[in-house]
């Protein structure tokens, strides 16, 4: 509690606070969401099993409108990489030094869940456990890394896209939409490989939307200064409200005449995921959270100026990554421990029963992730200290091009170990190709937030 005061006593008076909430609520909401809607059961030989109740709950499909967050957290990533990015610069930093100092925050919370899923799969292995059932086991638990995917490659892009926003502003979120919709259209009539850049372009449009949101703290402008104006993200209360009607009132025409899913989350048995890839729909639901995040500005700004919201917001920001790694870990453990001494419930999903043993389903969950916030917290929370650009300074080309492919090394192996079957046999929970490029990707940049690769 005392650094939390601290932390709160130290805030410049300039930081958007609200950022933080949001992406505090952001994780908040996806760690209570994936396990509400989890479906406990048994396989015909007897072992527990997993799913997703959503296939069940059809009514619940427009409250996924609110429920899919991610796109929250994309903003909100943007907001903070443009701030952390032009704040390093101001101190004579380089887009390199920036992309090591995010590593620190990324990379090492990432690096301490595969090391120890890996550990606990090798021993597991040894004691003669089947491998397929490892497999299984290890690739539920690292479900949350496919958001990180997609966000550590927006990362990487982060250094030029900033660079085009400066130069194009708000153009730079229309195009990638446009690209988008490309894509979808590829999905819905063929071929489906024009959709696989959405990946990438759909996160990339909202994180733009970050950038142009961090341009309103630059102050008052005239629309002649280098096109200011032109670069921000409108946030007055009619903005909101044009977002949020134009927002939903989008999505309501793409899935109700249109041909997407209702659903913003994954559903078993749908022919398109809205999610994965992003699609047109899942932007109009973002354009609507933007404007109802708009309108909630004013009372959650006033909310954060108290020192005890406020100090609660820093205190999930601290461990928010390790919070979001380690929910369905917690999930598995404590199925294996209520399997274990034989008092796992296993109703059926929307009965009466099953929804009696939601609340006490979430409070053991939640301690159960306590303890291992406890545990491996901490390593994210000292990451957030680490500022290799604050002290390193320029660097050279090398050290950029290191650092980028690095970056990618971590990216290509968290896609391999994504894409590995669910019942692949893997003795270590992931393939081997994958974990040898994550930790040589990791190692490098670890040696790069050490100072090495820097001139002088």
């Amino acid at each position: 509690m005392r650094r939390l005061r601290q932390l709160a006593e130290r805030t410049p008076a300039g930081r958007e606070r609200y950022v933080d909430l949001l992406r505090a609520l952001a994780i908040t909401l996806v760690v209570f969401g994936h396990w509400a809607v989890t479906v406990i059961g048994r396989d015909t030989a007897g072992q527990a099993t997993g799913h997703s109740a959503l296939g069940d709950l059809r009514w619940a499909y427009p409250l996924t409108w609110l429920a899919q967050v991610m796109p929250v957290f994309f903003l909100v990533g943007g907001y903070a990489n443009a701030a952390s990015l032009t704040r390093l610069r101001a101190r004579g930093g380089d887009a390199a030094g920036w992309l090591i100092d995010r590593s620190a925050r990324l990379v090492r919370p990432t690096s301490t869940l595969l090391l120890v899923l890996t550990a606990a799969a090798a021993v597991a292995w040894l004691r003669g456990a089947d491998p397929t059932q490892i497999r299984e086991v290890f690739w539920f638990a690292t479900i949350p890394l496919w958001f990180l995917i997609a966000y550590l490659a927006t990362v990487v892009l982060t250094p030029p896209m900033y660079a085009l926003h400066r130069r194009l502003g708000l153009a730079v979120p229309l195009v990638l939409v446009a690209l988008v919709g490309l894509g979808d259209l590829g999905r819905l009539t063929g071929p489906e490989e024009l959709s696989y850049g959405n990946y990438l372009f759909g996160w990339l449009a909202v994180h733009q939307l970050g950038f142009a949101w961090h341009d309103t703290r630059a102050g008052p402008s005239t629309p002649d200064q280098s096109g200011v104006r032109r670069r921000r993200l409108p946030i007055s209360r009619r903005a909101g409200l044009v977002f949020l009607v134009g927002g939903f009132g989008a999505v309501l025409l793409l899935t109700v005449l249109g041909p997407w899913p209702v659903a913003m989350l994954k559903v078993p048995g749908e022919r398109l995921d809205n999610a994965a890839p992003p699609s047109l729909a899942l932007l109009a639901v973002a354009a609507g959270q933007v404007g109802v995040i708009l309108l909630l500005r004013g009372p959650a700004e006033r909310l954060l100026r108290r020192t005890g919201p406020w100090q609660l917001v820093i205190g999930v920001n601290l461990v928010v990554l390790t919070v979001f790694l380690w929910h369905l870990t917690a999930a598995i453990l404590l199925i294996g421990l209520l399997d274990a001494i034989g008092t796992l419930p296993t109703p059926a999903v929307d009965s009466a029963a099953w929804w009696a043993w939601r609340v006490p389903w979430l409070l053991l969950l939640s301690a159960v992730l306590a303890v291992l916030v406890a545990i491996f917290g901490p390593v994210e929370a000292r990451s957030g200290r680490h500022r290799t650009g604050r002290r390193a300074g320029r660097g050279t080309p090398t050290r950029m091009a290191l650092a980028v492919a690095a970056y990618a090394a971590v990216v290509a192996a968290l896609l391999l170990n994504s894409t590995t079957g669910q019942q692949a046999p893997e003795p270590l929970g992931t393939p081997v190709p994958a974990l040898v490029a994550y930790l040589a990707g990791a190692g490098v940049l670890r040696l790069l937030r050490s100072g090495w690769g820097t001139r002088g």
